[in-house]
């Protein structure tokens, strides 16, 4: 069963993957190796993860506007999350994002709490929406 959650569109395109869930905001400025796509922020809860062709849900960015410029790096490296999703998207990331042309989405109907970990996501950044294509925990369930 395919789920639709509504949001507001940031960033066109559509990019699909597994979800990679942060509780906490993201500093691309030195917190993202543009290189690896490596989260190398120190204590961070996604320290050691690769953002590469998943869905970074996050919710929202902190730091320098350098960050934008990173974003931007990581799409240019192929290194890039296939699409984010964040609580409120503020103007670092959504310009990342946008100069990047990384699917941008938030503010979605529910909230983040309707995304786990490992979920097989499609964002449409023009319509603004998530759609849940795979949820493993409900594998075997009717």
């Amino acid at each position: 069963m395919i789920v639709l959650i509504r949001g507001r569109s940031i960033s066109k395109g559509v990019g699909t993957g597994p979800v990679l869930k942060s509780p906490a905001p993201i500093s691309f400025l030195s917190g993202v190796d543009p290189e690896s796509g490596k989260i190398v922020e120190s204590g961070h809860p996604l320290e050691g993860e690769f953002i590469c062709g998943r869905v970074l849900v996050f919710p929202h960015g902190k730091g320098s506007t350098v960050g934008s410029y990173i974003i931007y790096a990581l799409g240019k490296n192929g290194k890039a999350p296939a699409a984010m999703i964040n609580e409120e998207a503020e103007p670092i990331i959504a310009t990342g994002a946008i100069i990047g042309s990384i699917p941008l989405v938030d503010r979605l109907e529910g909230g983040l709490s309707t995304l786990q970990d490992g979920v097989l996501v499609r964002v449409d950044g023009e319509k603004g929406t998530v759609e849940i294509i795979d949820d493993p925990s409900h594998e075997g369930t009717t």
